[in-house]
Parts: structure tokens; C-alpha cells; sequence
């Protein structure tokens, strides 16, 4: 299971401490002009190292494009891609040859395979998300050209929260700071939130908002096939992420039909719309041209840079010291990553609907 999609499709390849980290992205379509700056701006906003909020490990995640383009416009092929680990510190990990770490997938992975990398947890491990950030750029240029855009940021971490509705915000704000909040005060409070957690070699939690704008009416494929089933399960395949909700999610539970419904009214150019939009644009699976908005939580990093009971392969009771370069705080760096999940989702839901209905 290392291919995400179904017309549009991203298959990844590599580990933590290996060699690179890689994919195939196959379904994109031809003749889209590919702007190469732009794909590799994108993965720098999920490279370890960029403030003092995230890892140390210094990488300069430069991506190779192999295949599917030519002139500066995609071929209709598969499109190969690689980027090359420069700075694996896989020394750091040998104490933890045959110790697992709590809340990892050190006991799962070797459970299931009878074999697993514990050089900072190999294919488990959250850079295997780069070659997710490469094929939500490409996502996101041939998005462009439909007028649809994937916007996130950090609305909370640990107990600091910003107002769930995400119009209260200028979202142009989102890049000004290392926390990637539009909310400058806000932000500077979740960074020195962070730091006090990094000081004491702990980690903290949070939640990232998504909106995607310019949606059209009619992207889902129900019954099994909806577009927020589709969204949901993109989200919960990132690493550390434990919930996910769209339009009021869990806070519309205690509401009733009269104050969650939406209603239809008219618009200048003689459709509808909805005059609120608590369904979060989607409706009975299919989009409905509304913006599409969603939350994610993240739990704290499992990694903890303090001492930890655990036990060994043999079963028996040891104490877990870990070294290395890890992040107090995944939130900053996971923006992108959802960022990414959810422009490949709807590429792929758009692709799909041109393929029933055509």
C-alpha cells in the first residue's frame, strides 16, 4: 500500500536513513506547464532545519525530476522524482537496535515483517512525507489552471487556539512566521509554547485548519467514494495525525437541524448558493461549489528527548535514552504536508469525475 490515489496516483519509495526518498506520480495530465522553482519551494517549507522550532538535521531536500517532462510541460507519463538524504546521523540509533520506542511503530513493523529499520524508524519515519509535498506541487499547478487553491495553517497548539472560523483570518499572514499561523500574536505565543516544551526535552501537539477554495460542484463519488471519506483518509495517512473533521465536525453535534442546516438562496448570476456553510462544502459525499474546509490533529511527537521505560525484543523491562535531531513540535512542518494530501485528493476526485461523466 505505497500507491495514494486512483486516477491521479503518487506511488513512494525510500527510508528515513536510506539512500533518498522517491516517487512515481502517474495520471497527470499532459501539456500542464511545470514551473520546477515552485516544487522545490514547496518542499523547503517542509525541510527540517528552517527554524529553531523544528530539527536541526540539515538537508537541503533538492529534488531530481527523472522523467515526464519535456520543455518545461508534462507528457502524459510517469513522472519520476528523487531526493537524496545528506545528513542521516544513523549512529544516533544504535542503542535502539532491539529497544521499542513507546508510541512508535518499532513493535508494529517487526511484528508484522519479522524485520524492520530502526535507523529513525526507516519507512515509518515522516520524511518518507517529502515525496508527498513533490506530488501535492504538482497537484497544485494543474489546480491552478482549474481556479481551485489548498490553503493550511497551524490554528492551535497545545492549549493555544485560534477562533475555529477560518475567515477571521488573513491567510496571507500564514508564511510571515516559523509557526505558520495568520494570527502574528497568536503565533508568537505557540512559538515560545514550543520552545519552553523543547527546553524540557518534550514534545506538544496541535491542529491544522485546511480550506480549499474555488471547489466545483460535483467532486465525490458516493456511496463509498465520498469526497470527505476521501479527505479523511488522506489526513489520517500522515504520520501522527489522530483526528480529523470537516464543515463543524464534533462541535455540530450540539447543535440542532434548524441552526445546521444551510440553506439555499440566489445569486446575482442566477444560480444559488447556500446562504451559511456549516456542511463545510460538502454535501451527502459531493462538493457543492462552497469552500471546502477541514481540521487535523496531530499528537505530540513520540520521540522524547528524556528517559523512558520501555522494554526489549526479549520482553523484558529497559529504560529508552533517545539521541538525535527530532521536532518538539510537528505542526510547522506538517502545514505543507496537508497542504499537499488535500490538493492531491481533489486533483485526483476532479480527474476521476472527468472520467464517469465523460
Amino acid at each position: 500500500m505505497n500507491t495514494f490515489g486512483n486516477i491521479f496516483r503518487l506511488t513512494t519509495f525510500g527510508e528515513s536513513h536510506g539512500n533518498g526518498i522517491g516517487g512515481v506520480i502517474d495520471g497527470f495530465p499532459a501539456g500542464v506547464e511545470i514551473d520546477e522553482t515552485f516544487i522545490q519551494k514547496e518542499l523547503l517549507r517542509r525541510k527540517p532545519g528552517q527554524s529553531a522550532l523544528t530539527t536541526s538535521r540539515n538537508e537541503s531536500d533538492r529534488v531530481e525530476i527523472l522523467s515526464g517532462l519535456f520543455e518545461g510541460r508534462s507528457t502524459g507519463t510517469p513522472i519520476g522524482f528523487l531526493v537524496r538524504n545528506e545528513n542521516q546521523h544513523s549512529a544516533d540509533y544504535n542503542n535502539l537496535r532491539d529497544i521499542y520506542r513507546p508510541s512508535h511503530a518499532d513493535y508494529t513493523y517487526q511484528s508484522k515483517y519479522g524485520i524492520r529499520d530502526h535507523r529513525g524508524g526507516g519507512r515509518s519515519s515522516a520524511r518518507e512525507t517529502i515525496a508527498r509535498c513533490v506530488g501535492g506541487a504538482f497537484a497544485k499547478i494543474a489546480l491552478r489552471q482549474l481556479g481551485i487553491s489548498v490553503t493550511a495553517y497551524t490554528s492551535q497548539v497545545g492549549n493555544i487556539a485560534l477562533e475555529r472560523d477560518y475567515r477571521a483570518y488573513d491567510l496571507s499572514l500564514i508564511e510571515s512566521n516559523a509557526v505558520r499561523c495568520p494570527d502574528p500574536e497568536k503565533a508568537a505565543e505557540m512559538a515560545e509554547l514550543i520552545m519552553r516544551i523543547k527546553e524540557k526535552g518534550d514534545t506538544v501537539g496541535g491542529i491544522i485548519t485546511g480550506v480549499i477554495q474555488g471547489c466545483p460542484v460535483g467532486l465525490g463519488e458516493p456511496v463509498f467514494g465520498k469526497l470527505h471519506a476521501a479527505l479523511g483518509a488522506a489526513m489520517l495517512g500522515i504520520n501522527a495525525v489522530k483526528g480529523f473533521e470537516y464543515g463543524e465536525g464534533f462541535a455540530g453535534a450540539a447543535a440542532t437541524g434548524s441552526e445546521l442546516n444551510d440553506r439555499f438562496i440566489p445569486s446575482a448570476d442566477g444560480t444559488f448558493r447556500t446562504a451559511s456553510n456549516h456542511s463545510g462544502g460538502i454535501q451527502g459525499g459531493i462538493s457543492n461549489g462552497e469552500d471546502i474546509y477541514f481540521r487535523v490533529a496531530f499528537k505530540p511527537v513520540a520521540t522524547l528527548l528524556q528517559e523512558q521505560q520501555t522494554v526489549n525484543r526479549q520482553g523484558q523491562p529497559a529504560r529508552i535514552e533517545v539521541r538525535g535531531r527530532h521536532d518538539p513540535c510537528v505542526l510547522p512542518r506538517a502545514v505543507p504536508i496537508v497542504e499537499a494530501m488535500a490538493a492531491m485528493t481533489i486533483l485526483d476526485y476532479h480527474l476521476l469525475n472527468k472520467t464517469v461523466n465523460c
